[in-house]
């Protein structure tokens, strides 16, 4: 399996402890330049930095996106990944119109959860708002709801 990351998701889980998911559920990610010096941090082995082979398509360059999510969706199509990994609105937008598969942040909290690779969503979830990750109220309850944790007070 093919799958590329954009920084924020990367730096997101990172933040909460929880990065290794990411080996457990796709074992190795691959991550363009950009993507791995918005970082700033040291990555685990399992996330391999890869350098585009070709320039970045037009249709990229157009939508006016960071140049994290731009190279993280120019090297997914260059290696027909299975999925990249963005939580950007417009990076998700333009990566679903060019047919990339995409994950997010809660998408791989909901994998996580039904794969058994975690007890419990809610401590995460909490953990990323405590550190500025954005979500609105309607999409906390959804991940709760689908994983059987909305029964539970906050």
């Amino acid at each position: 399996m093919t799958v590329v990351a954009d920084a924020s998701p990367l730096i997101a889980l990172a933040q909460v402890g929880h990065l290794p998911l990411l080996e457990r559920l796709f074992g190795e990610v691959v991550a363009p330049p950009a993507v791995v010096r918005e970082v700033g941090l040291s990555l685990p082995g399992f996330i391999r930095e890869r350098k585009l082979s070709q320039p970045i398509p037009a249709a990229v360059l157009r939508a006016s996106l960071d140049p994290g999510e731009s190279e993280a969706i120019s090297l997914a199509l260059e290696l027909g990944a299975d999925r990249v990994i963005l939580d950007e609105r417009a990076a998700r937008r333009l990566a679903l119109s060019l047919g990339l598969a995409i994950v997010g942040v809660l998408g791989i909290l909901l994998a996580s959860k039904q794969n058994g690779l975690i007890p419990a969503v809610r401590p995460i979830l909490d953990a990323l708002v405590t550190n500025r990750f954005r979500i609105t109220p309607d999409l906390y309850e959804w991940l709760l709801t689908e994983t059987g944790e909305a029964e539970y007070q906050r």
